[in-house]
């Protein structure tokens, strides 16, 4: 064990150094996510930096969706004794008041994408209920997660264009924890997993409040996670009820167009507007030698992937992460309609 300046704080949970965990999982991580928008189908930036303690390593993205162009830059170093140290490459992240404001920044680089950006929530930040499955005897998710709507100033660069951001929309959440990170293991059992995420993650923000939702099953139609959650800037909350989620997709894809969200008081219609593959590029699991935590070298790496639609459009799955407009009783907002739906789910049938 070796110390670090986290160490002088009042803050250990377990009779270790802070750079340890309190467990030994390998897939133990800490992560910040963030997107930002003005609300149309301009444009859409998604962040996101994470730590991975038993892995030693420490990992950053940025993907911006500008018209026709999905660009992304990432970068990759070793973790190192210091976890307050959220540098990786040309990112990083401040935390200016705990819980409120924190800049996030990209220096400019040679991958045509760079920003400046300071966040201010519109509401607290709100925990959400603890995400747990066991499948086959393995912990394969067990987190817990604080989301916060909020609003942008700064600048982003894309290209050669600089675009100001002056009270641009975006949701943030913040989740530790574990689940599936870094190269992959042997299958084992697991191969017997269907291999279903059936998914939607719907934070909104409205003038005047904010609704956190989320829905999630399992193969059979069972609920894995659900939230339903009003909640004012002065802190007061409000629980909606069993949510009820109602896509409808494209014909022969599974791209929703249009969904329904129904809580026991509320129907919430919502619409994608600018969908983003969050998956693309930025860790996430597709590409087999770039993954969130994956160990890179004792060199710290940046890169950048830029892919153009429709030309790229093969290249484009998994997990969508789109600009949302939502509206019931005569009220409209923005924010983010996250969703996916693989393998086999009873409404599928």
């Amino acid at each position: 064990m070796s110390l670090s300046p986290l160490d002088d704080f009042p803050i250990h949970q377990a009779p270790q150094v802070m750079r340890h965990v309190a467990t030994s999982d390998r897939n133990f991580y800490d992560r910040y996510y963030f997107n930002c928008h003005p609300g149309t189908d301009e444009l859409m930036l998604i962040v996101g930096l994470g730590q991975y303690p038993n892995l030693g390593v420490t990992d950053a993205f940025a993907c911006a969706r500008r018209t026709d162009l999905h660009r992304v830059v990432r970068a990759s170093r070793e973790l190192g004794p210091d976890r307050m140290d959220t540098t990786v490459g040309p990112f990083r992240v401040e935390v200016i008041e705990g819980l409120k404001r924190l800049r996030v920044i990209l220096e400019p680089n040679e991958h045509g994408l760079a920003f400046d950006l300071t966040w201010t929530g519109t509401i607290p930040a709100t925990l959400e209920p603890r995400h747990f499955v066991r499948w086959q005897e393995r912990v394969v998710f067990d987190s817990v997660r604080l989301a916060q709507t909020g609003r942008w100033t700064g600048a982003i660069v894309v290209g050669d264009e600089e675009i100001p951001v002056d009270g641009w929309q975006g949701t943030r959440d913040r989740s530790w924890g574990i689940r599936p990170v870094g190269e992959p293991e042997p299958p084992g059992i697991q191969v017997k997993n269907p291999g279903t995420f059936y998914w939607l993650y719907a934070p909104m923000q409205f003038d005047d409040h904010a609704i956190l939702c989320i829905v999630q099953e399992d193969h059979q139609g069972r609920r894995v996670l659900e939230e339903a959650v009003r909640v004012w800037p002065d802190g007061r909350e409000e629980y909606l009820g069993r949510p009820g989620y109602h896509p409808v997709y494209a014909p022969g894809t599974r791209d929703v167009v249009e969904a329904t969200i129904t809580f026991d008081k509320i129907e919430v219609r919502c619409t994608p507007i600018l969908p983003v593959h969050l998956m693309v590029g930025t860790g996430y699991g597709l590409e087999s030698d770039w993954k969130h935590g994956m160990y890179q070298g004792s060199e710290p790496v940046v890169q950048g992937v830029t892919y153009t639609l429709p030309e790229d459009a093969d290249r484009m799955w998994g997990m969508v992460d789109a600009v949302g407009r939502f509206e019931y009783d005569g009220q409209v907002g923005h924010g983010l309609f996250e969703y996916w739906a693989l393998g086999p789910h009873p409404s599928f049938t």
